[in-house]
Formats: structure tokens, sequence, C-alpha cells
């Protein structure tokens, strides 16, 4: 008994060791890029070089990012206004299949995950640019909203597993329609899903890259685009300010969804 106490011990502490380590390694650019940004100097260096707010300022004198910025809004606005109903009727509907059925469609929802963001992006500029809408926002919308509906599904299913379907049939019996058993009773239960998922959608198309990139021209240059574009020539610390609007955002998202939902009902949706 004795001698088998100090190996789960030793395990603990080498478990905790490269947690410990994992979370270093991966809060670590997060804490160098927050410094850099509030560097006094000309270059990015870390550490940084005094501490000043001139490149939050910066950003203010740079009509395009502000306008990236903008554009990004929008197209992960409309993003999320185009998954919200369609990925909770899916999960909605998957629910009523058989459980065989509905492992085979979990499958086909789930095909956006297996195709790499770069076939879908090149793919969906083909698309776009033989019926003549590149160059709008909407497109770009539409495109990430199919590539990432997998996560508005995921949300909405993760609500409806806490639905005991009795309710719903309770509500039938009682001589509700329908559509008053799906208004009474099935969207309130799932409306945190809902919440969580749009969130979610927001974030994840207020961030695309990939997608974007091969979707935008100058006009209609998304942010992070524009951040690719201003990297390619140099690298000044207002990108650095930029990326920290960026994890600020997402801060804002996370506090959101445990104030609203509880981040138990995110973590079970990813």
């Amino acid at each position: 008994m004795s001698s088998a106490s100090p190996e789960p011990a030793s395990k603990r502490a080498t478990l905790s060791v490269i947690i410990v380590a994992l979370v270093v390694l991966l809060c670590l650019p997060t804490v160098i890029v927050i410094a850099t940004s509030f560097t006094a100097g000309e270059i990015v260096a870390f550490p940084p070089q005094g501490l000043s707010l001139r490149w939050y300022r910066a950003l203010a004198n740079q009509p395009e990012m502000i306008a990236a910025l903008g554009r990004s809004l929008v197209v992960a606005a409309l993003a999320t206004a185009i998954m919200l109903p369609a990925g909770t009727l899916a999960a909605i509907g998957l629910a009523r299949f058989a459980r065989r059925t509905r492992a085979v469609l979990d499958l086909y929802f789930l095909l956006p995950f297996t195709i790499p963001v770069v076939v879908a992006g090149l793919s969906l500029m083909i698309l776009f640019g033989e019926a003549g809408l590149l160059g709008k926002l909407w497109p770009v919308s539409l495109a990430i909203a199919a590539t990432n509906l997998p996560f508005m599904t995921g949300a909405v299913t993760a609500s409806l597993s806490s639905l005991d379907p009795d309710l719903e049939a309770a509500a039938a019996n009682c001589g509700a329609s329908p559509a008053r058993v799906f208004w009474t009773v099935t969207l309130p239960a799932v409306t945190p899903g809902m919440i969580t998922g749009s969130l979610l959608s927001f974030v994840i198309a207020f961030n695309e890259f990939v997608v974007s990139l091969f979707l935008v021209d100058k006009q209609t240059e998304t942010l992070p685009v524009a951040l690719y574009t201003s990297i390619r020539s140099i690298v000044t610390p207002d990108l650095a300010a930029v990326s920290v609007v960026y994890i600020a955002l997402s801060v804002i998202a996370v506090l959101v969804v445990d104030r609203l939902v509880g981040l138990d009902l995110f973590l079970r949706s990813r």
C-alpha cells in the first residue's frame, strides 16, 4: 500500500507540469502581443521600449483599417443572421430522425470541417466568380456561414439534449398546434444554444481569414485580410494594437456567453 502511493503522486506532478507548460505556451504569444502594442518605440520589440498608447491613438488615423473593421462587422452580422435560423432548424430537424438516419445526417453537416479551408475558399471563389458576385460583401457572409454552420447546429443540439420530448407531446395532447408547440416549448428550450451559437458564429465570422482572402478585393477587404496585406510590407506596433482589439472582442464574447447561458453549454457545443 505504501509503495503504491508515490506513483500516483508523481503522475499528478508530471501532469501538473505538462498542463502548466501548455498554458504558458498558449498564453505567452498573447501576452507578447499585448505588451508590444503598448510600446513607445517605432518597431515591434519585446520587451517594449517604454509604455505608451500612441499606437492605439494611431488607429484612429487609419481610415482604411476603420473601414475594414466596419466591413468585418457587417460580414459577421450577416453570416450570423444566416446561420442562426439555418442551424437552429437543422438541429431541430435532426432530432426528429431515427438514430441511424440522424448519424448519417450529422456526418453530412460536418462535411465543411472535412474539406480544407483553402479548397473551400478556392471553390467558392470560382462559383461566385462565374455568377458575377465577387466584389460584394454578402457572398462573403454566405460563404462563411456555409463553412461554419456546424458550430451553430452543435450549440443548438447541446440545448436540445436537455429538452424532454414528453413536454412537446404533452403540449400537443392539450390541443396545441405544431406551430404553437414550436414557439412555446421547443424554441424556449433551445434559446440558450441559439445565443451561444450566435456569439460563437459572430466571433468566427469576424475573424475569418482564409475564405475571405479568396472572395474580397481592395474595396471589400475585411480586417483580417487588411492586416495580412499590411504585414506583407512592414510589421508595426499598430498591428499589435489591432490584434489586442481582436483579443478584447473575444474576451467580451466569452463573458457574454458566461453571463447569459453559462460556459458549460458553450463547451458542450464544441
